[in-house]
């Protein structure tokens, strides 16, 4: 497989992503998902010569949709979290890690 046609693959799988996230099925979101991972993988192996103006393209567009996929998710996730501190009445206090004891 030509990195042009990774990349073209590795398209395809975001936008099947996308149409997983917009119609909630998560079925076909996990299977999108493990499949642009595979490709990406495959993509990374192919990553041995310089990048043509047809590659150059073709990535801009996967990388415009994943985060066309990543503010999807975060405001599906927004959305919840708003449902839920209406819901409940009880505003979620910020992540703060703890240090670890040695």
């Amino acid at each position: 497989m030509t990195r042009t046609d990774a990349l073209k693959a590795v398209i395809a799988s975001l936008q099947a992503e996308l149409d997983a996230l917009k119609s909630f099925d998560i079925e076909a979101l996990a299977a999108a998902t493990a499949e642009k991972e595979g490709r990406i993988g495959v993509l990374a192996a192919r990553n041995d010569n310089p990048i043509s103006a047809e590659e150059r393209v073709l990535a801009e567009e996967a990388m415009r949709l994943n985060e066309t996929a990543r503010v999807y998710v975060n405001l599906m996730s927004a959305n919840v979290k708003q449902r839920l501190e209406a819901l409940t009445g009880i505003k979620p206090v910020a992540y703060a890690p703890s240090r670890a004891v040695a």
